[in-house]
């Protein structure tokens, strides 16, 4: 067996002990996204005279998120399909997932580049995105639905994706 199933297997391993943690999961996994994406409103809104260039930096975010979950994921899961989790293996699924390519993590991929992006302007903010992004990612992997290195590769495709497009737009 490998390291990737063992991590797995730990992670899940606490889904469906406790209703409280379950919960937790589910949330974190599924609607904290949304408190994500809030947040970057709030931050573009609340910085709009520190950042005059608003447009420029809304154009970054939707280039990152763009360029890293709709080009390069797709181009990986177009390369190598890798199922997900609940599809081979007995696990303590929480969420109900579609059996579609699980490698690389589209949402982790997605909120990875919109951290990244944060970070380049405001590393306080950055780090806080990234906290609540790896929440995210942990979330999906305890309710069954990712490979933690489909989480990891992801990260690495968000992460690179926002560099690029900053490196470019700068």
């Amino acid at each position: 067996m490998n390291i990737d199933f063992y991590v797995f297997q730990f992670i899940n391993g606490f889904a469906g002990r406790w209703d409280w943690l379950d919960d937790l999961g589910v949330f974190f996994a599924h609607y904290f996204e949304y408190v994500l994406i809030v947040g970057v409103f709030l931050f573009l809104f609340k910085n709009f005279k520190k950042y005059r260039a608003i447009g420029l930096m809304l154009s970054e975010f939707v280039s990152s998120i763009i360029l890293s979950r709709f080009v390069f994921t797709e181009i990986i899961r177009f390369i190598w399909h890798k199922p997900r989790p609940f599809v081979e293996n007995n696990v303590n699924q929480l969420l109900y997932h579609a059996n579609s390519a699980a490698f690389p993590s589209g949402h982790a991929a997605f909120y990875f580049a919109l951290s990244a992006t944060v970070y380049f302007y405001n590393k306080k903010a950055g780090f806080l995105f990234f906290y609540g992004t790896f929440l995210i990612c942990l979330g999906r992997v305890f309710c069954g639905i990712h490979w933690p290195l489909d989480i990891l590769a992801g990260a690495m495709v968000g992460i690179f994706s926002a560099w690029l497009i900053n490196r470019l737009v700068a």
